[in-house]
């Protein structure tokens, strides 16, 4: 009486972390440092416009989100990356990115390609909902691996055509999670350029872009319209969570072709849960300000100096380019977080809990990890007893 598809489906990250960690006591003070929820603090003057507009909590909100909040996605996507984008056809606001993957597939993978089941690519290591859209649209999640020797980004060029042809969708994270790698302008270029040889189009997560070191990386939309693709080919999904410190707000958008945003847009009339209009006031005006932005930016910027300087000698540590994960290489995933915790208290995620076995291996199950979300003196504490721990002095 259950759909098969979803029967094989490993246990998600969260619970099976659980199972490992929980049933031994944490050898010191707890440090969570598994989850990637910010810490930082928000804009103090969210709250004030939450309670100036506690009454519209008495009203539906607006399925395809307000005017203002439509407006100010557009104007944030025209600052940011030079792309005018049209707020009326262009931009749908969605409560979290997560909703907005998941969606998309659902509103815009075809049953069939050429006749043969359609393929949903994804990087491996991956985001798990791009897998479970994939699998609840009767695609096939073809998994491509993103490791160090690919720069830590999936080399869709180098599938076979037969994959290509049957490709519809092609997910891709933008500053990569977990590594932190960056897709450049060349990348995406090439991603780009296969959409439009082989007709698929291109989920574009990048929701960890407002992170990083020194230079903003480039958008995947901002790429597509300099080389003239097609206005379909790539679809963006934001989110004010990390950007903004705003994970509990959820709220994020999506913003591509009109095409594909009526075809989310119709599908979500049915099966959307808009977010509430006081929530959907105060993400006008969290789009509209970049002060806080670049408080945060510098914040995070401290915490990559202290994992370099930490971590900076172990064999096949990568600085992360942007994003607050740090991918520490260790021998084995799982037992490298047990005895952590065991012996430090402190909590880590193992790689191969955020990829997918395959027939050439796990390709996250070398690494675990670390989420630099606590505030500095935690972070501190935590990276030394990790350090301490797992690699030395």
């Amino acid at each position: 009486m259950f759909p098969e598809r979803f029967s094989n489906l490993p246990a998600y990250a969260f619970p099976r972390l659980r199972s490992l960690l929980d049933a031994h006591a944490p050898g010191g003070p707890v440090a969570h440092m598994t989850i990637g929820e910010p810490k930082h603090a928000f804009p103090e003057w969210i709250t004030g416009i939450i309670t100036e507009n506690a009454h519209e909590f008495g009203k539906y909100p607006p399925n395809d989100g307000t005017p203002e909040l439509r407006d100010a996605i557009a104007a944030w996507i025209q600052q940011r990356y030079g792309v005018s984008v049209d707020p009326e056809t262009d931009v749908m606001p969605v409560n979290g990115t997560r909703e907005g993957l998941y969606n998309a597939a659902m509103a815009l993978c075809p049953e069939t390609k050429h006749g043969k089941q359609p393929i949903v690519l994804t990087p491996n290591p991956f985001y798990q909902v791009y897998m479970v859209a994939a699998i609840s649209v009767g695609a096939e999640p073809v998994f491509v691996p993103a490791t160090a020797a690919t720069g830590h980004l999936p080399d869709y060029a180098g599938l076979p055509t037969e994959v290509l042809d049957r490709t519809t969708l092609a997910y891709l994270c933008s500053p990569a999670n977990p590594q932190g790698a960056v897709a450049d302008r060349a990348y995406w270029e090439t991603l780009i350029a296969l959409g439009e040889k082989h007709d698929f189009q291109i989920l574009a997560d990048e929701c960890y872009s407002e992170i990083y070191r020194d230079t903003p990386p480039v958008g995947a939309l901002q790429v597509a319209r300099d080389m003239g693709a097609d206005p379909e080919r790539v679809v963006i999904f934001h989110s004010l969570s990390k950007r903004s410190n705003l994970p509990g707000l959820r709220s994020g958008f999506v913003a591509g072709g009109p095409q594909s945003i009526a075809r989310i847009r119709q599908l979500r009339a049915y099966a959307g849960a808009p977010l509430p209009l006081p929530l959907q006031r105060v993400a006008e005006k969290v789009w509209a300000d970049e002060a806080h932005v670049v408080e945060n930016r510098r914040l995070y910027q401290e915490k990559f100096a202290v994992a370099d300087r930490m971590f900076g000698n172990v064999p096949g540590y990568l600085p992360p380019e942007a994003g607050f994960f740090l991918w520490l290489p260790v021998e084995d995933g799982e037992a490298a977080a047990l005895k952590l915790w065991q012996e430090t208290g402190v909590r880590v995620l193992p790689g191969a809990y955020l990829s997918r076995d395959t027939k050439e291996g796990n390709p996250g199950a070398g690494y675990i990890r670390v989420a630099m979300v606590a505030p500095l003196d935690e972070l501190k504490d935590g990276l030394g007893r990790l350090r301490e721990c797992l690699y030395g002095n």
